[in-house]
């Protein structure tokens, strides 16, 4: 196992990730817990020390079943990271209730790391809110020594991370992000990594293979990678990419079965990152995903001076594409256009064709809108 430096630890720079723990009969809520703790155990036995859960995984449940795993272990062999639930707005004023039953639901008397949960246009106002006292909570359970690593986990833009980062980045240890060579650019991943290393904030991956969807590319696709490399399977490269972002300190993994865990550790015994020859190959893949149903948006804003209705169209097109490319269980999308008015919404284009009128790209951007507004059901 690779092993990173972070302060005084080292950390495994691969974790287990605990949102998609093997489950009975599909049921999300109901994991398989012999299953769970056989990984848990396999993984302990070659070298993952990370392991991240969190208030919602599993219905609730991932904390559990991750304690009772955990717990078959001595603690000092082990870091474990949970997070606060701001993901829904009606647990902001419950910080101290919630921290406190996280802590029964562990069996942990104190949390090697602990995270703002998914800061993003959504909830960021309520963050920062001095009212909820979430952050003052927060700090002061480090100062007791109940949390011994504050961080924070991020879906929002650079735009809403940094503000955040203005409130509270001086308390800020380590930042977790989607990361992956899909996002690199799709959704801003690097312009992130250089806002965290602005603030010199080490780097957490989540989503390194975008929840399956880079580990199953078509045929064409894995043909190209396999020609470069042909000992290595699609998800290896994901995380070969990631090995070449001096950055990354811990790169979480979501595994459903021992055999996804066995394949991850194994490409985490070595270090292997990509070559210049390679990444372009893989920016061959990426121009060949990000051409299946998207809009080539340029975010020129040509559009915007000519919309009646003050749409910030080039926002809107992002959002479309992003659901595009992640299909049906996209959340990033609709968590984003929540914060916007009902006059701002894709719905409220009343397709007068202005804008389509002046786009260099010749978008059909009322068509594109319509389209989205009947995606989001609105």
């Amino acid at each position: 196992m690779i092993y990173r430096d972070f302060q005084d630890l080292k950390l495994s720079a691969l974790g287990f990730g605990a949102m998609r723990l093997p489950v009975v009969d599909g049921d999300d809520s109901a994991i398989d817990e012999p299953r769970a703790l056989a990984m848990v155990d396999y993984a302990m036995e070659h070298g993952i020390n990370y392991y991240d859960t969190a208030w919602g995984y599993h219905n609730g449940n991932s904390e559990l079943v991750m304690g009772r795993a955990l717990a078959r272990h001595p603690r000092e062999s082990f870091y474990v990271a949970t997070k606060f639930p701001g993901y829904d707005l009606a647990n902001m004023p419950k910080v101290e209730e919630i921290f406190e039953r996280q802590l029964e639901k562990t069996g942990m008397e104190y949390f090697d790391f602990y995270l703002f949960h998914n800061v993003c246009e959504m909830n960021i106002d309520a963050y920062l809110n001095p009212e909820f006292g979430i952050y003052d909570y927060l700090v002061k359970q480090r100062e007791a020594g109940r949390i011994r690593h504050l961080g924070f986990s991020a879906h929002g833009s650079v735009e809403v991370m940094r503000r955040f980062l203005e409130a509270y980045g001086k308390d800020m240890e380590f930042c977790q992000i989607q990361l992956n060579y899909l996002d690199w650019e799709f959704q801003d991943a690097r312009g992130k990594v250089e806002l965290l290393k602005e603030w010199g904030i080490p780097v957490w991956v989540m989503e390194p293979v975008r929840g399956g969807k880079l580990a199953n590319l078509s045929e064409a696709n894995a043909a190209k990678l396999s020609a470069a490399r042909p000992d290595e399977e699609p998800v290896a490269w994901a995380f070969r990419f990631l090995q070449g972002i001096p950055e990354v300190v811990v790169t979480l993994s979501g595994m459903s079965n021992m055999e996804q865990l066995e394949a991850n550790i194994a490409t985490y015994e070595t270090e292997r990152p990509l070559t210049d020859e390679e990444r372009a190959t893989l920016q061959e893949v990426v121009d060949d995903m990000l051409g299946q149903g998207t809009v080539p948006c340029t975010a020129c804003h040509y559009c915007t001076s000519h919309c009646p209705q003050g749409l910030d169209i080039p926002f809107l097109l992002a959002m479309y594409n992003q659901m595009q490319i992640t299909g049906k269980g996209d959340f990033i999308a609709p968590m984003a256009l929540s914060s916007l008015p009902a006059d701002k919404q894709p719905s409220a284009c009343i397709g007068c064709g202005s804008c389509a009128a002046v786009c260099p790209q010749q978008i059909d951007i009322p068509g594109t809108l319509a389209d989205f507004a009947a995606k989001l059901g609105q």
